[in-house]
């Protein structure tokens, strides 16, 4: 028997840094556990090491499935990521995308 445990939205901080909640289309589950929302943290330089940005904003899909483990509360194994539905992954890789553009950038999207 399996006790099936959702996670809840966690705050909007984590290990001091700001996150943005993705609600998955296709939750992961893990033994006991189902995760329906993941946390994506703001990438730290370190968090990016051995990858390139232009391929990050790029959204490529190998450097985003490098990055994600790094940066995802809970945080998810590689097997994982390459389990997640094609839409997750956008939705994911839009959000990094975010965190990486200057505020004046995002701002002036908004006007």
């Amino acid at each position: 028997m399996t006790t099936e445990k959702t996670t809840s939205t966690a705050p909007a901080q984590a290990a001091g840094r700001p996150t943005v909640a993705v609600d998955l289309q296709t939750p992961i589950v893990r033994k006991a556990e189902t995760i329906t929302t993941l946390q994506v943290m703001r990438p730290r330089v370190g968090d990016m090491r051995g990858l390139l940005l232009a391929e990050i904003l790029q959204m490529k899909v190998e450097v985003i499935a490098k990055l994600l483990p790094r940066i995802t509360v809970p945080t998810l194994i590689a097997a994982e990521v390459e389990d997640l539905d094609p839409a997750d992954l956008v939705a994911l890789s839009i959000e990094v995308a975010a965190f990486l553009a200057p505020k004046s950038a995002m701002e002036s999207l908004s006007t």
